[in-house]
């Protein structure tokens, strides 16, 4: 399954995704990612959340961001949920190209069994329908 935290840039998405991120810390005995673009939010994050600066990795497109969360699901397989934030910047796409990508990230999910949680710098109506359900807060 995934969650879509989309709106324009600027709008609060990172601190929804951090103050969601920390929620949840609190109430699984699973393992919590949060994949972001660098690591500014380190210390806002529960100490119990795996932080992962995606900036330090050589991901030059989606398809291979696809492949690293694949490889951090191969390698344990105690994660619940991954959220990630800067879906645009991290996987270098543009607002046309993210609903073909997301649809991608959903099907990861389902495959995987692992929540992923997607911050989208997108406004609601740039999405297909059948990717609204998805969204869970429109900043």
């Amino acid at each position: 399954m995934i969650k879509l935290v989309v709106g324009t840039k600027g709008k609060g998405k990172t601190k929804f995704m951090v103050e969601s991120a920390n929620a949840q810390a609190k109430q699984t005995d699973g393992i919590v990612v949060y994949l972001d673009k660098n690591s500014e939010h380190m210390f806002q994050l529960d100490r119990n959340i795996r932080l992962i600066n995606v900036g330090e990795y050589p991901i030059p497109e989606d398809d291979a961001l696809v492949g690293f969360i694949c490889g951090l699901s191969a390698g344990n397989h105690d994660i619940e949920t991954i959220y990630l934030d800067s879906y645009l910047t991290i996987g270098k796409l543009t607002h046309e190209a993210a609903p073909e990508n997301i649809h991608k990230l959903l099907v990861l999910s389902e495959k995987l069994g692992v929540e992923l949680v997607i911050s989208v710098s997108i406004d609601e109506s740039e999405l297909p329908e059948d990717l609204k359900e998805f969204i869970v807060s429109e900043i």
